[in-house]
């Protein structure tokens, strides 16, 4: 898992008057909406005796006041920024010490996801989210969808940029390995800045759905997958010379074997709610299929060397998608999740992903979650 990448958090519409926990990267935050109804993420520890900012519990949940969230343990008040605003034991007129500060991470809201920045880079140097370029445009309808998966996000990234595993797992986008004249077909391979990627023809059996299937005017599908990052990818997928359909996906890695997938399906034909409802359900049923597999994968995460795994030419992206992935290592943002859980695991320390004050200030309560060194 890394740092310094934009990650989506929940969608907008469970982002309410009350404050939301999410673990991302295996630690916990709190989202809450001031009074204007934009959206913040703070770490959840309350510095003072380990409150979570953004309890649950019925009896004494967190609460926004105002602008700002209140600990439900002893009424410590953090605003947007994270700094303390008010401590009751001391009194109204108390000045508050500089230390009483907790992290506070970067947020956007797009395609009806909040998306939080998890790092300490400056604005001017963090890597950009993945652009859903059709949402909001006329002439195309969006869908939004979430699905969880018992798995690493980079076993989700590498199943969406393999070729070959169209043909076995999904009957609509081959023909269930029945061929014996099977071969995954010439890619056009795509790198980018941050990503890798291919596009190619698939011949497929077609979809069961009648109304759907009637927008395919060719036997085959020009189609292919990138990546954006560590763990945000695109879809294309164009069953005729008209009808496109393209997917952007942002997974947020819950910890390093669960994921939860953040789907924007977008489409330039059948805009209509019923044909909306049908490709959400085609939607559900082909990821239904991938998390049958990845679900039982072995091991949930993605071996580290890549000679514990029997790559082929059609994993080419994979290998490409990996090397990317050592240079986010280099970088000194993958966070040391061995070194983390052992820590945690003690039940003495509670860890922050680092946010962009800590590269201005100091005196910080929590400490920082560890990160395998730069190289």
């Amino acid at each position: 898992m890394f740092i310094n990448f934009w990650y989506p958090a929940c969608l907008s519409e469970e982002l309410t008057e009350r404050p939301l926990k999410v673990m991302m990267l295996g630690c916990n935050f709190a989202l809450f909406r001031d009074k204007k109804a934009e959206a913040h993420c703070l770490s959840n520890t309350c510095i003072h005796r380990g409150g979570s900012l953004a309890c649950q519990g019925d009896a004494a949940p967190g609460k926004v006041i105002g602008d700002n969230i209140r600990c439900p343990y002893h009424g410590w008040e953090f605003n947007k920024d994270g700094d303390c605003v008010k401590i009751p034991s001391r009194g109204a007129d108390a000045p508050i010490p500089p230390k009483a500060k907790i992290d506070a991470y970067p947020t956007q809201e797009k395609y009806g996801i909040v998306f939080v920045f998890l790092g300490d880079l400056p604005e001017e140097e963090r890597p950009p989210l993945l652009d859903a370029v059709e949402f909001g445009q006329e002439g195309w309808a969006a869908n939004i969808q979430t699905y969880n998966l018992k798995t690493s996000y980079q076993r989700s990234i590498e199943n969406a940029i393999d070729p070959a595993h169209n043909e076995f797992v999904h009957p609509t986008h081959g023909f269930s390995g029945e061929r014996d004249d099977y071969v995954v077909p010439k890619l056009d391979l795509i790198e980018e800045e941050w990503g890798v990627g291919f596009m190619t023809d698939y011949e497929s059996s077609g979809t069961p759905d009648e109304k759907y299937g009637k927008l395919r005017d060719k036997a085959t599908t020009r189609a292919g997958s990138g990546t954006f990052g560590p763990s945000q990818f695109w879809t294309k997928i164009h069953p005729s010379g008209k009808f496109f359909m393209h997917q952007y996906t942002y997974d947020l890695p819950i910890d390093e074997n669960n994921t939860r997938v953040f789907l924007v399906n977008m489409r330039n034909a059948g805009l209509d709610d019923e044909m909306g409802a049908r490709l959400r359900s085609r939607n559900l049923i082909v990821a239904q299929q991938d998390i049958d597999v990845l679900d039982e994968v072995e091991p949930p995460q993605t071996p580290r060397d890549i000679t514990k795994e029997f790559m082929m030419p059609a994993d080419s992206c994979i290998v490409k998608y990996r090397d990317h992935i050592k240079k986010y290592e280099k970088n000194g943002w993958r966070i040391d999740v061995p070194k983390m859980n052992a820590e945690r695991a003690s039940g003495k320390i509670v860890h922050a992903i680092p946010s962009p004050r800590r590269r201005t200030e100091d005196n910080w309560v929590l400490d920082e979650t560890p990160l395998l060194p730069k190289s």
